[in-house]
């Protein structure tokens, strides 16, 4: 006799294999071509789905979910405008190396290449902002490549995977089988730094006389924080984090001179400008970091180290290219020094931090504190203060996301999340909403500004529907203040479209939400009124902080410029 094996809908395959996966969340917009898969997750409870209100925001959402938890975020769409509304978010997460497996609905195969009702080349469309994409033609395969998918986006350097899932491939029979492990042949990432690359790196670091540590978003993503720390203590070298690695070292630790950059700390350029050794890790030189590249690092023999070889020596020229996992290859260095017995010479270091603290005592990061007008400076003081610096911070793009990061001092990765690559405006409040999934019990506040905010504030009733306690902190200046600012200092204050003179009355729009809204238009009020939403441990409250239209992000580093040319604010301005 036969035996006979149970056969599964595809639609019923998918949901198995994100059980299997240990997908608890995913963030999605049901339309026609997914409808299958839709039935399918309401037959279970294993895995949850936040519904958002537009497909852009499920993105953004997964994106957060992932870079709070460390875990891919999952998301799912329909075909047509379904797809073409997530190509922000997609890309969002390629820029900052995120994590996403993006599961696309697609029109019956036979229809495919015909113009059916909405259908769009989701896998051309995709192919430039994905780390990998597939299209499933059979039931068969569907299992074997959500398995790929999800091993692709989270191995290497990681990035977001789409998978595009024609409807009838939902519906066919196939038998269940979810593979424990993926080989393929097209994908090997190296981890492992070669061991002689490590050795020629430690002779290099400990011969320098004016070292630097520059680390960004791969020691995040490579849950590195803990060598990190160790291999930087153990040295004594300063040490500096790009926009991404804030958060990779304790803000508040005294090695830490603060985030490098067009908006970074004095000292911290000064001293990239100067150093002679460069330790750069999981980072990839990007121009907002580098600035003009003819004056970047001018003396520094340069220490490369990342997983993804196509990074190293791309922008600027490397001494000691190392090929390999940050945790991985800081684990080896850590066991090199030790082993070397030898330290770095205290008396050079001691001059080399006496440097440093004379470019740390011009106080770059100071602002007036004495006006009526509130500062937003002066309000993320104060919710460092009142959080104790343990919040989940998420922010949109612009003036508001530098002071975010130059004033919250973040001593714990995974709790800074923005936009850094793309510079996603309406990334910060759906961002915040997977944040807030993934951590129910946990502050999260999305810092952000009026421009962005409305761009996803649709998401605001998914906030309700799910009883996320999300704090908004909006600092209103009435301006697209970072295009404000650059058209102030490039161009002679013409300040073309960037003021935002139709506004919504955001308490009014809150409220509407359903959630709460309060206005603070004084300084004196910032810190009460901060207190009193805090205290709101099950509401979401948006907090609309009326701020200096004139205030603007210093220091800063112009187009063309280097690390030695920044300006400062005008009280700081040096001769």
């Amino acid at each position: 006799m036969l035996e006979v094996t149970e056969k599964f809908r595809g639609a019923e395959i998918f949901v198995r294999c994100l059980k299997d996966e240990g997908v608890d969340y995913i963030f999605g917009y049901p339309g026609g071509a997914v409808l299958h898969i839709y039935d399918a997750l309401y037959k279970q409870d294993a895995v949850k789905h936040i519904l958002v209100r537009h497909e852009q925001g499920a993105t953004h959402a997964a994106d957060g979910y992932a870079r709070a938890t460390g875990r891919p975020g999952v998301v799912l769409v329909t075909s047509g405008p379904g797809v073409t509304n997530t190509i922000t978010g997609i890309a969002t997460a390629y820029m900052d190396s995120i994590p996403l497996v993006v599961f696309t609905g697609q029109v019956p195969t036979h229809l495919i290449g015909n113009d059916a009702f909405q259908e769009v080349d989701a896998i051309g469309i995709t192919r430039p902002c994905v780390k990998h994409n597939f299209l499933v033609e059979n039931v068969n395969d569907l299992a074997s490549v959500i398995k790929k998918a999800f091993y692709i986006a989270t191995t290497g350097r990681p990035g977001p995977v789409v998978v595009d899932i024609p409807k009838d491939v939902t519906a066919d029979l196939a038998e269940y089988h979810y593979p424990e492990t993926v080989e393929m042949r097209s994908y090997k990432p190296v981890t492992k730094g070669h061991p002689g690359q490590i050795k020629k790196a430690v002779a290099l670091i400990l011969a320098a006389k004016r070292a630097m540590i520059y680390t960004g978003g791969g020691i995040v993503l490579d849950n590195a924080a803990g060598e990190l720390i160790e291999f930087t203590r153990h040295l004594g070298y300063p040490i500096t984090n790009t926009l991404m690695g804030l958060g990779a070292y304790p803000g508040t630790d005294p090695q830490f001179i603060g985030m490098l950059g067009m908006h970074g700390t004095y000292e911290a350029n000064m001293a990239m400008h100067h150093c002679d050794v460069l330790i750069a890790i999981g980072a990839r030189f990007d121009d907002r970091v580098t600035g003009d590249l003819k004056h970047f690092c001018p003396e520094a023999k340069i220490v490369h180290i990342d997983v993804d070889p196509s990074s190293i020596a791309k922008n600027v020229p490397v001494a000691v290219p190392i090929v390999g996992g940050a945790g991985s290859v800081l684990r080896d260095l850590i066991k090199a020094l030790h082993e070397s017995g030898a330290k770095p010479d205290q008396g050079v270091l001691a001059a080399w931090w006496g440097q440093i603290k004379e470019w740390q005592s011009v106080d770059c990061l100071r602002y007036d504190r004495t006006t009526e007008v509130i500062k937003p400076q002066y309000v993320i003081e104060q919710l460092y203060e009142l959080s104790g610096g343990d919040a989940y911070i998420t922010s949109d793009v612009g003036q508001h996301q530098m002071w975010a990061a130059q004033f919250y001092k973040f001593d714990q990765p995974r709790r800074w999340i923005n936009s850094g690559g793309l510079g996603t405006m309406g990334f910060g409040l759906p961002a915040a909403l997977g944040v807030q999934v993934a951590f129910p019990d946990h502050l999260v506040a999305c810092i952000t500004g009026e421009a962005s905010l409305v761009m996803c504030i649709q998401e605001l009733s998914t906030c309700l529907q799910y009883g996320l306690p999300i704090k908004i902190i909006n600092l209103n200046n009435r301006y697209m203040g970072m295009v404000r600012q650059w058209q102030e200092f490039f161009y002679d204050r013409r300040y073309s479209h960037s003021y935002m003179d139709a506004l919504p009355d955001f308490i009014k729009l809150a409220e509407s939400f359903g959630h709460v809204g309060m206005r603070i238009e004084k300084t004196g009020s910032v810190r009460p009124a901060l207190k009193e939403a805090l205290g709101m441990k099950e509401r979401l409250v948006l907090m609309d902080f009326i701020t200096d239209q004139t205030e603007n992000v210093y220091p800063m580093i112009a187009a063309g410029k280097g690390h030695h040319e920044m300006h400062l604010s005008p009280e700081r301005e040096l001769a």
